[in-house]
């Protein structure tokens, strides 16, 4: 679906945006070139919903933008056919939650490092640089901020920020 020129709202390349408006809060993945939806929720068929409280997120723009533009992307990119992404926004906490294809136990103390890279035979096929995550650790820390990661292979992955 295409947005209207003058909606009013950031795009971001290739990801989700989260924000908020006077009648809500709206997710939108969007190609800033064109105003069409991301390439993966087309593919893939991912439904995106945003649930919670309406809440003014102190912080640095640029920061909070990396968490929740990678928290997403990367909820879009390893989700399923058909899966699904919520954003649930709380006056403490962001938290993203997807029913993609999960991390197994044994990657959970390295999934935040630069580069690492769970399956890099994915690699091609999601055009991933191992990066988001740890672009998401490292600001979250520039805000003072915890990250935690919840995942089950197969059901998907949860990961809260907390403020």
């Amino acid at each position: 679906a295409q947005l209207p020129k003058d909606a009013g709202i950031p795009q971001w390349q290739h990801g989700a945006m989260l924000g908020s408006c006077s009648g809500g809060m709206y997710l939108v993945a969007t190609d800033p070139a064109t105003g069409e939806s991301s390439g993966f929720l087309q593919a893939k068929r991912i439904e995106i919903s945003v649930t919670g409280e309406n809440v003014i997120l102190q912080g640095v723009r640029r920061y909070l933008y990396e968490i929740i533009y990678n928290l997403c992307d990367n909820a879009i990119r390893y989700n399923k056919e058909g899966g699904k992404v919520i954003v649930f926004v709380r006056k403490d906490s962001v938290t993203v939650k997807d029913t993609g294809i999960g991390i197994s136990k044994e990657h959970h103390r390295r999934i935040f490092e630069r580069f690492y890279r769970v399956d890099k035979s994915h690699s091609r096929e999601t055009g991933g640089t191992g990066l988001g995550l740890s672009i998401a650790k490292h600001a979250a820390q520039r805000l003072n901020a915890g990250i935690e990661l919840e995942s089950t292979v197969g059901e998907g992955t949860e990961i809260r920020v907390t403020f």
